[in-house]
């Protein structure tokens, strides 16, 4: 019989992630226990890329990876030293689930089915012996001198010399109530990666429309994102969208979400080479209708849209277009302003900043700096990377340092598991 028990509380990614790693590390001298609330391991798994499951991004320089995430950049450099993006398609690989990387840098697996990564893990956790309970929500959690007592909410009790949540995203402050009974602080979680809502007549008439290259930025802030842009029934999303949501995911908080966003359709030419490009593609067209004839990489419904919110009449020729109208078209198409008045959550994601707070945590191990025994792992950590696979991999890179440091011995002192002994 095992001596020792685990428990990982979320049975999400990183819970898994930590209970695999846990229980391959511990081997026949400890059992492993995964608690799930729901009736459903790795739901957030199986739904997200569009069912694809974007596994990671192909940035392979551990400190170059750190950049992508607006909470936690400096907190996951330790971390992704020891397992980053490269060590995460080694451990699939080895498990035989091949990653193929898009030209954005996202990784999915070549069957493109999160079904394959769901699989691989619950094999996995099946072949380590983990046990796997789902329907079992975490009431309660008191600290004891051997370790943890959890009140689960069928009322049933159950003990552990380590303790591991991995609850995911502090949606509210409550989500974060296990880590606080047992003395830790939550930064209060507001939503990151969203879209914006935006009551633009002409705008709400183009849904589906797509530009590979935009620069959008918010008005009276340092906040600005470059990259492709959706626009939607009620507004824009798109990744530029959301990974300018996720580095002003506390400014936009502030401001209720309702700010004015500044649009570049255009942004890889200078207003010198803009006006050049304008007046030969006027000579060039002289007897045709401006919004029949698009400029550049610009869709022609959006042209269409820009041309006229630019105030020129739909028969308007190229040939009438005056210094003042081509002023007046370079600035729409450079500075086209929207009043954002909303937002929506990327439904892929669910990502939230807020959590628990990182100078509470020891990253070379993912204990608790204030109670010894207790790790953390993903989303429940008050860290959110852009889209693109980043979420993920800061949930398989803490789920593994987790699961090994759990197993390690503790400082006969401190109580505490002893960094340099983590692998």
């Amino acid at each position: 019989m095992p001596s020792r028990r685990f428990i990982i509380v979320g049975g999400g990614a990183a819970g898994f992630f930590a209970a695999v790693t846990c229980a391959e590390a511990a081997g026949s001298s400890g059992q492993v226990v995964l608690l799930e609330k729901t009736s459903h391991f790795l739901s957030k798994v199986r739904i997200s890329g569009g069912g694809r499951c974007n596994v990671t991004h192909s940035c392979f320089d551990a400190r170059e990876l750190t950049k992508r995430y607006p909470r936690g950049e400096k907190a996951l450099i330790s971390p992704f030293l020891q397992f980053q993006a490269s060590d995460t398609v080694a451990w699939f690989a080895e498990r035989g689930v091949e990653l193929k990387t898009e030209e954005d840098g996202r990784m999915f697996p070549v069957t493109d089915s999160s079904q394959t990564i769901i699989d691989c893990l619950t094999r996995e956790a099946k072949e380590a012996k983990v046990q796997l309970l789902a329907n079992r929500g975490v009431d309660k959690v008191q600290r004891r001198e051997t370790g943890f007592v959890l009140t689960l909410s069928n009322g049933e009790e159950m003990t552990c010399e380590r303790l591991l949540l991995a609850t995911g995203g502090c949606r509210s402050e409550s989500a974060g109530a296990l880590a606080v009974s047992l003395g830790h602080t939550i930064a209060p979680p507001v939503p990151s990666l969203f879209t914006f809502h935006i009551e633009c007549p002409w705008l709400k008439e183009i849904p589906g429309v797509s530009v590979e290259q935009a620069e959008v930025g918010v008005s009276g802030t340092v906040l600005k994102e470059r990259g492709p842009v959706l626009v939607t029934h009620w507004g824009l999303s798109g990744p530029a969208i959301l990974r300018l949501s996720a580095w002003g995911a506390r400014e936009l908080h502030q401001l209720n979400y309702r700010f004015p966003l500044v649009v570049n359709w255009l942004p890889g030419l200078h207003p010198d080479q803009l006006q050049t490009q304008l007046q030969a593609h006027r000579s060039n067209n002289q007897a045709k209708y401006m919004v029949n004839v698009p400029f550049g990489h610009i869709p022609s419904r959006l042209w269409h849209k820009l041309v006229l919110a630019s105030g020129f009449r739909p028969d308007a020729r190229w040939s009438s277009l005056s210094k003042a109208g081509l002023n007046g078209l370079m600035q729409q198409l450079t500075r086209t302003e929207f009043a954002v008045t909303g937002k929506s959550l990327n439904k892929d994601e669910f990502v939230t900043c807020g959590g628990v707070s990182l100078k509470e945590v020891n990253f070379k191990t993912m204990e608790s700096r204030v109670c010894p025994g207790l790790f953390f792992a993903g989303e429940l950590l008050d860290i959110d990377g852009i889209t693109g696979g980043f979420n993920f991999q800061a949930a398989w890179t803490t789920g593994w340092i987790a699961g090994h440091a759990m197993v390690m011995d503790s400082d006969p002192v401190t109580g505490f598991v002893t960094a340099a002994k983590v692998k």
